[in-house]
């Protein structure tokens, strides 16, 4: 079964608004989901959750399960009793408009440790996670003491005896280490119940929540060292070959991702069974998993570990329909949503029309030499598909189309020639070049289209998420509440209601004479299924 007609933003939670220097799961993320239902959205998309690593990048986190404390609310730990609000009088004040990740995880790392003295004896909610999560927890919060205690060093750089994961060794450091394990359960446990809360309030409001679950895991985490039979390691845990991708649009060397590449013939062998729990434990979070760099499930890019760039990597070929097909059968379904750009060859097409997933547009790619630019152009888009005028790894739209050509691996003359195309398209001057691609991605016959948020506020580069191939400086941007006003919002819920996006009945300000009122019972047959259920049964 099609997803409904519908339309979202992408926003990655550190980027809301609020006092403490990162967005988190408050009061903020609840007000923006007022804007996401008063602009008749559907969907909110955003990043992978887990705590993040090097570079602060949510695609290299310590844990495919574990929740990034730096999003936890310190309004809500008030609200809650874990923390008065004397305890917030020293929090220091803290850019707006950009995340300084060290200032913001010392500050909060303070008022962790205050909520954390205040344990007497676990309540029960604590007590019941500690129980349901202990598959992933256990090893998680062993794993992030001994990090902290080898002075942040990977796995890999511990003892001996740790990298083996000899089991006196590890009882050793569960005793010694007892209070730091169990403060960090205990943050898990406030993320947890944070996100419920917020998650609760988008069921409420009839708002859906599109997660992110990342190809590969890092090498730093606590899902390689409690596996390494499950990745291509050598016999210290260092990694004999890497992930990335091969030289494209965004770097002429390629993409060296460094992350472990899997062992897939052992995956195999045990029926997919750790994938099946990793993806479980995301869709316990939210409601659709974009399933990133799909193309790597029909063949990925291989590179030897020591190689200094991605060019010199290899494809090899991946047991793709093995692996749905037992997803398929663990999950019940598959809530996907397949992120097939990059090097597409028919297999991975083939792929993923095999398991009815939809793929992904960028109307970005529409207008120049990307090798799929004619599939990205609206006029070619399927219905089973979704759209985005870029995604977190696209300059912004503004950015896009008035960046200087350095900024690109495109020849000025090419990019001359493709900004020229785009005005042609949409049939205007460009001046409010966001706007008209927003339009025209919500007019095409795609079922689903998500904007990212630095496209709805007209923002330029500066307000870029990621870069590809630059190993810091990303993963910062923020807006501020003033930015998302009333007249952006407006337009927004504009364009939504002229095309048919509409989540529930259309407010009467925005209809028109053809359809006064519209709701999501014309295009699914009825509101009762859940959009997990709905792609479960297709």
């Amino acid at each position: 079964m099609r997803l409904p007609r519908a339309s979202g933003i992408l926003l990655h939670p550190t980027s809301l608004p609020g006092r403490f220097g990162i967005g988190d799961l408050g009061p903020e993320a609840e007000k923006f989901v007022d804007h996401v239902v008063e602009t008749g959205q559907k969907w909110w998309q955003m990043l992978p959750l887990g705590p993040t690593g090097f570079g602060n990048s949510p695609y290299q986190s310590h844990s495919s399960y574990a929740g990034n404390a730096l999003l936890i609310s310190p309004e809500r730990l008030v609200e809650d009793g874990w923390l008065d609000e004397a305890d917030l009088a020293d929090y220091p004040v803290l850019p707006d408009d950009h995340v300084d990740f060290d200032a913001v995880s010392a500050a909060k790392h303070t008022l962790f440790l205050r909520a954390f003295a205040r344990i007497k004896r676990d309540p029960p909610a604590f007590v019941e996670f500690q129980k349901s999560a202990a598959a992933w927890l256990d090893d998680y919060a062993l794993y992030m003491a001994l990090k902290y205690a080898h002075d942040g060093k990977p796995w890999e750089a511990w003892e001996p005896e740790l990298i083996a994961r000899e089991p006196a060794a590890l009882e050793a450091a569960r005793a010694s280490m007892a209070k730091e394990i169990h403060r960090t359960k205990f943050i898990q446990f406030l993320f947890h119940e944070q996100w419920e809360r917020l998650r609760g309030y988008c069921h409420l409001r009839n708002v859906g929540l599109i997660g992110d679950l990342p190809i590969f895991v890092s090498g730093d985490s606590s899902d390689v060292w409690a596996r390494p039979d499950l990745f291509e390691l050598d016999a210290n845990g260092k990694p004999t070959v890497v992930a990335g991708v091969p030289p494209d649009y965004f770097s002429e060397d390629g993409q060296l991702w460094g992350n472990p590449l899997y062992k897939w013939s052992a995956h195999q062998a045990e029926g997919f069974a750790w994938w099946i729990e990793r993806m479980k434990g995301t869709i316990a979070r939210v409601d659709l998993v974009r399933l990133d760099h799909f193309r790597g499930f029909a063949a990925y890019w291989a590179v030897p570990a020591d190689a200094p760039t991605a060019a010199t990597g290899r494809w090899v070929k991946a047991p793709g329909h093995a692996f749905l097909t037992a997803l398929r059968e663990g999950l019940g379904g598959l809530p996907l949503l397949a992120e097939d750009l990059g090097d597409i060859t028919p297999d991975v097409i083939e792929l993923r029309d095999a398991f009815n997933l939809p793929g992904m547009r960028i109307l970005q790619f529409a207008f120049g030499d990307d090798p799929m630019a004619d599939e990205y152009l609206p006029y070619k888009y399927i219905g089973h598909c979704v759209v985005y005028t870029g995604t977190h790894d696209n300059d912004t739209t503004v950015g896009w189309f008035t960046a200087p050509t350095t900024n690109t691996t495109q020849s000025a003359t090419l990019v001359a020639s493709e900004r020229a195309f785009v005005l042609r398209f949409v049939g205007s001057d460009g001046a409010h070049i966001h706007w008209d691609l927003i339009r025209v991605e919500f007019s095409s016959v795609a079922d689903t289209t998500i904007v990212p948020m630095q496209d709805i506020l007209g923002l330029d580069g500066s307000a870029r998420m990621n870069i590809p191939g630059h190993a810091v400086g990303n993963w910062k941007w923020r807006f501020r509440s003033d930015q998302f006003d009333q007249a952006s919002r407006d337009h927004l819920a504009d364009l939504t209601a002229v095309y048919d996006r509409w989540n529930g009945d259309i407010p009467a300000r925005w209809r028109s004479p053809r359809r006064p009122k519209a709701s999501l019972d014309a295009h699914d047959g009825g509101t009762a299924a859940s959009p997990t259920d709905m792609l479960m049964s297709s």
